[in-house]
């Protein structure tokens, strides 16, 4: 092992680091892609519910709203829930992988 804090690391040393970021960036995907996110309407009328993975779980309606709506609104409120539904999720992921982002790289 290179103990000279000025020379350059050797490969053994950049190859561990690289497969623990790795596993470490591994270990966070699996923890997005089991998270549950809600994304919801400025009136909260409709939300919509989608994993980690982007696939949507469910979209519930305020039977309230849906008498209220004719199609055409009840459409663009729905699908302001799905993106804030989207806009959150980026949020929690990019939150979650923060700490491997913000890391130095292999050999800086």
């Amino acid at each position: 092992m290179n103990t000279d804090p000025q020379a350059a690391p050797d490969l053994e040393e950049l190859l561990a680091q690289v497969r623990r970021q790795t596993e470490q960036v591994h270990r966070i995907q699996r923890s997005v892609e089991a998270m549950e996110v809600k994304g919801h309407s400025r009136g909260n009328e409709v939300t919509a519910t989608l994993r980690g993975d982007g696939r949507f779980t469910g979209i519930d309606i305020d039977p309230d709203a849906a008498r209220r709506y004719d199609a055409r609104n009840l459409g663009e409120i729905v699908l302001e829930a799905v993106n804030n539904g989207l806009a959150r999720l980026a949020e929690a992921s990019k939150s979650k992988f923060a700490p491997v982002l913000d890391q130095p790289g292999p050999g800086e």
